[in-house]
């Protein structure tokens, strides 16, 4: 893999780990449970990203 391609990837998680996080940050504020539920799969889907991208390295 070149250089420029592990900055795509390292680029890729720094962002998926913030959608992760602001994902998280909106969940404990949320009191409607049906989006709710919509927002914690939604982390849970950029945290799997996030695990798929670093096993590429």
């Amino acid at each position: 893999m070149s250089p420029k391609e592990l900055l795509y990837i390292e680029d890729a998680l720094g962002h998926e780990k913030y959608l992760k996080s602001q994902c998280q940050k909106v969940y404990a504020n949320i009191q409607d449970g049906e989006l709710k539920n919509y927002v914690k799969q939604l982390e849970d889907r950029h945290n799997q990203i996030f695990k798929d991208s670093y096993g590429l390295l």
